[in-house]
């Protein structure tokens, strides 16, 4: 069907739109279907120091054809804001210490790369095999999250962020400021499970959602009460951002539209179990 002007009219689309949403409605026993959608950000430049993160993210948006939206959740590896924080050190101005000297032969590792992860902790958990550190955030992490990947130099290490929350906040403002919508940010990295093989993708820093769902006092699908279930959602938010992200891809931000979520000021850190509630420390 054409309108007057001899255009194709946005009616004759309608039946097979209706019919769409009908299957998808029978599909889900008479209920809408929640629809999860994930965009890469492509076109991101070598991050540097004091560089507007904001900025560049809404430019490489822009060229990929993608624009923000109220709702939406930015997923952002940490390490670029940790570059452009300058949480980056240069292992040629590292004193190790006789401390870190004895790490690195128990471990054959870099004494300089040790010394820069004793200074990263609030304390060394273990060092057989693999160094685990809890960080002066609270993360139980290997290395304290000090990381030599993806970062140009052979001498060169980044350092977690030193308020991933605070990271988190001032990119989500910044954001808000450039684009007149209000975005969820999430910084992620990856972490390793003391129960499982394999890393992935978690919240370190969070601004504008919930990081944690409690069902607790609620109930399931058969009716019965729920008295444990927190649900780690910034975590499984992280994950499914970082099955996009890669570690050559040079993707450091990814975009998740359709994630329901009622704004929030949780901050990741809350995430953090507390160390009496923790049997693996």
């Amino acid at each position: 069907m054409k309108d007057r002007c001899g255009s194709r009219s946005i009616f004759s689309a309608t039946p097979m739109k209706r019919a769409f949403r009908k299957k998808r409605q029978l599909r889900a026993g008479g209920r809408n279907v929640p629809e999860l959608r994930l965009f890469a950000i492509p076109g991101l430049p070598e991050i540097g120091k004091g560089e507007n993160l904001a900025e560049r993210i809404t430019v490489a948006a822009k060229k990929a054809g993608l624009r923000f939206e109220n709702g939406d959740v930015l997923v952002v590896a940490q390490k670029i804001v940790s570059k452009a924080e300058s949480s980056v050190v240069s292992l040629a101005t590292v004193k190790p210490s006789a401390k870190a000297e004895a790490l690195a032969a128990q471990l054959k590792k870099d004494a300089r790369a040790m010394e820069v992860v004793l200074r990263e902790s609030r304390r060394i958990l273990r060092s057989e095999r693999v160094l685990i550190a809890e960080t002066h955030h609270g993360f139980v992490c290997a290395n304290a999250g000090v990381d030599h990947s993806n970062v140009p130099g052979e001498d060169v290490v980044t350092l977690l962020p030193r308020d991933p929350d605070g990271s988190a906040e001032k990119l989500a403002e910044e954001l808000r400021k450039k684009t007149g919508k209000q975005v969820a940010i999430i910084l992620s990295d990856t972490f390793g499970r003391p129960w499982r093989l394999g890393l992935t993708n978690v919240a370190i820093g969070a601004s504008g959602l919930p990081v944690l769902l409690d069902l607790r006092g609620t109930r399931d699908r058969e009716g019965k009460p729920l008295t444990a279930t927190v649900l780690a959602v910034a975590d499984e938010v992280a994950a499914a951002a970082g099955l996009l992200m890669g570690k050559a891809e040079g993707i450091p931000a990814v975009l998740i539209r359709g994630y329901r979520y009622k704004p929030a000021s949780q901050k990741a850190a809350s995430i953090i179990r507390p160390a009496d509630e923790d049997l693996f420390r």
